[in-house]
């Protein structure tokens, strides 16, 4: 604990000072509308009285993220090693994937909503969308950027098929494709927050937009800053399992 306060002792003291103008400002402001921008001890005392009902959405929006998000993993890494193995293939449609990579997965929201039957599947699809072009772009760079000579040993040692894949490609392409997992990981809480501010009944996103159209900005200000709470803690969780995925490139760090 002394550790972690003596790393960020600054960016702590960043808050404070934060909280401390946003206190006196809401209080002694006059031309600050109270009811858009309610005082800190007022978003305090919202996170007691609807903790249960943020804690719910939660779980409601992580049944949405995950299978989009480890969907997008799954068939991002698969496509990405494949694309990046097989030149030919890869020559052929990369232009297609450079050009239908940059759409905003928002633009496809008629059509899922359309061609889906439930709001959560529709979602998942855009969550899916969202998150699998940084997967698979960054697979298929991480194959190519793989030095020469460890393809030519692996070939020299005989190595080939799901061997060769796992023994020599995946491991020295990982750092980009987790790279791009993460990346990812961002762009999913962002499609999952619009979506479920448009046609959900419950979610992290749901409950911003329900307690705005009510002009209960005290709520609304709740649940911006616990879903950013989850979504840092989530990703610093994540950058944890990276790191620990990605031993030996931390070792090379600590010998420079």
């Amino acid at each position: 604990m002394l550790t972690f306060f003596k790393r960020y002792n600054l960016t702590i003291l960043i808050g404070i000072i934060f909280i401390a103008i946003w206190a006196l400002v809401t209080k002694y402001a006059t031309w600050i509308n109270p009811v858009i921008f309610p005082q800190p001890i007022t978003v305090i005392q919202s996170f007691g009285v609807k903790i249960g009902e943020l804690l719910n959405g939660v779980v409601s929006s992580m049944k949405l993220l995950i299978p989009g998000f480890f969907g997008a993993l799954i068939i991002g890494v698969v496509g990405g090693l494949f694309f990046g193995l097989n030149r030919r293939s890869r020559e052929v449609l990369m232009p297609y994937f450079h050009a239908l990579s940059p759409i905003p997965p928002t633009l496809f929201i008629p059509y899922v909503i359309a061609i889906l039957p439930t709001f959560q599947t529709a979602s998942m699809s855009l969550i899916f969308i969202g998150a699998f072009w940084p997967v698979f772009l960054g697979t298929i760079h991480g194959v190519l950027l793989i030095e020469k000579h460890y393809l030519d040993n692996a070939k020299s040692l005989g190595l080939k098929g799901p061997t060769f894949l796992l023994k020599v490609v995946l491991p020295a392409s990982a750092p980009h494709i987790l790279s791009g997992a993460s990346t990812s990981l961002a762009m999913s809480f962002l499609i999952l927050t619009i979506a479920e501010m448009f046609g959900a009944s419950s979610g992290m996103g749901f409950f911003i937009q329900y307690y705005s159209d009510f002009s209960q900005y005290h709520y609304v200000l709740a649940g911006i800053i616990f879903n950013s709470i989850i979504i840092v803690t989530v990703m610093i969780a994540f950058e944890k399992i990276k790191k620990r995925l990605l031993f030996w490139t931390n070792l090379k760090a600590d010998s420079k």
